[in-house]
């Protein structure tokens, strides 16, 4: 399999040098175990997915930890949370930086009670799959160019990308066991790699029984990925109550299968409706549950909006982490249906971004982005209508221009 660059690596080397414990959270298989031992090539590596470590470790915590060498990194720590606390003595008497590299693929600060555990001696790097930018060798810059305000108008001299290439890179996603392998073999991977998650990861850090009911909910989100959350809705498909799904919602959060994009507002705009959208975090596995191919981009357009909305959130959510962490994420809708796929803030700057699968982006598109900076004022640093053209030109407003979707990876 290849070896990619992975960009976050600048910010988990910067963390090693002033953090007692960094911890490297993100979905299995996204690369997390590849970056951390590359990184830290001489630190002492102890999985606990071996039967007998994980044994000792729940067994023993305080022995399982005195045993440890002086820097180590402890692979897939959710499935042993109990040792947080222990680690937390440990790290009480002796704080050099840089003692313990976790990894983890389920959300620790989304399991309940152990989000504090080392609040103050851990610092949580986000490793994601890797990005469209990451797959090209390129360095991922886009956001970094969007929030510098150094996007320009370019007329393209030749095609940047054709329709079909662009829906092959959103059915493929971002595992980097998925992308090395032609199409149809990749979606074997995703459904062997939901198979295993349910089966394992799902009953052992949810202590959910009925792993059936969260894949079916799962099919059915690949097919509202881009949606409003209707809590109520999915419930009656599924013949689920609402509590029922809400937890479910959660595990497939901690798990970095869903990601629940909040809704943008300020206090005084009682219009916005609050509800939060839905994405699935990799476009590939969603493509996967809802049968997608590459093939299907002009018979399948609307489906294929969603999903590339979800790609496009998730490629700006990713370079994020080695852009600014601090950055938040949400997404606009009114009640006269004017909306924005996402809203970028930092403090109140804000910037949003628009997303279409058309190959022509016109000015009247830009309606979500002149509302949106009529709500900000002066916070307003700008926006992107996001196209499957080849030309980069100005919407009219002033502070908004239509780029290439390709610009995610080739900037």
């Amino acid at each position: 399999m290849k070896l990619y660059a992975r960009p976050l690596a600048g910010s988990l080397k910067a963390a090693l040098r002033d953090t007692p414990v960094v911890c490297l959270l993100g979905p299995r298989q996204s690369g997390k175990t590849t970056l951390a031992r590359m990184l830290v090539p001489r630190y002492a590596y102890i999985t606990f997915d071996d039967a007998a470590t994980l044994a000792f470790a729940r067994a023993d915590p305080t022995g399982f930890v005195a045993a440890l060498p002086p820097r180590t990194i402890l692979d897939e720590i959710q499935r042993v949370p109990e040792l947080l606390r222990t680690l937390k003595l440990a790290v009480d008497q002796d704080r050099r930086p840089g003692r313990f590299v976790l990894t983890g693929s389920a959300n620790l600060l989304l399991l309940p009670g152990l989000g504090d555990s080392l609040a103050g001696r851990m610092e949580i790097v986000q490793l994601h799959p890797l990005t469209a930018a990451e797959q090209a060798r390129a360095p991922g810059g886009f956001l970094a160019a969007l929030l510098g305000g150094r996007l320009r108008p370019a007329i393209a001299e030749a095609a940047l990308q054709a329709p079909l290439a662009l829906a092959e890179r959103i059915v493929a996603g971002g595992f980097p066991e998925a992308v090395a392998r032609p199409a149809a073999r990749a979606r074997a991977w995703h459904r062997e790699y939901l198979r295993m998650l349910l089966e394992r990861d799902v009953r052992e850090v949810a202590r959910v029984r009925d792993t059936t009911a969260i894949g079916r909910m799962l099919e059915l989100l690949a097919l509202r990925t881009g949606e409003l959350l209707n809590v109520s809705s999915l419930g009656n498909d599924l013949d689920l109550r609402r509590e029922t799904v809400d937890h479910y919602l959660s595990v497939c959060e901690r798990l970095y299968l869903v990601r629940r994009l909040p809704p943008w507002h300020r206090n005084h705009a009682s219009r916005l409706i609050k509800s939060p959208k839905v994405h699935l975090l990799d476009s590939g596995l969603a493509a996967t549950l809802t049968g997608l191919t590459a093939a299907d981009w002009n018979k399948q357009r609307s489906r294929f909006g969603h999903l590339l909305e979800s790609f496009v959130v998730q490629q700006l959510v990713a370079q994020a982490g080695w852009t600014d962490p601090d950055l938040r994420f949400w997404h606009y809708r009114d009640k006269d249906r004017v909306e924005i796929d996402l809203v970028i803030t930092r403090g109140q700057q804000t910037w949003g971004v628009e997303v279409k699968s058309t190959m022509t982006a016109m000015p009247a598109d830009g309606q979500g982005l002149r509302r949106l900076a009529e709500q900000c004022g002066a916070d307003y640093q700008g926006g992107v209508l996001l196209y499957a053209g080849d030309s980069a030109y100005a919407l009219g407003d002033g502070r908004s221009l239509a780029m290439p979707l390709a610009r995610l990876w080739d900037l």
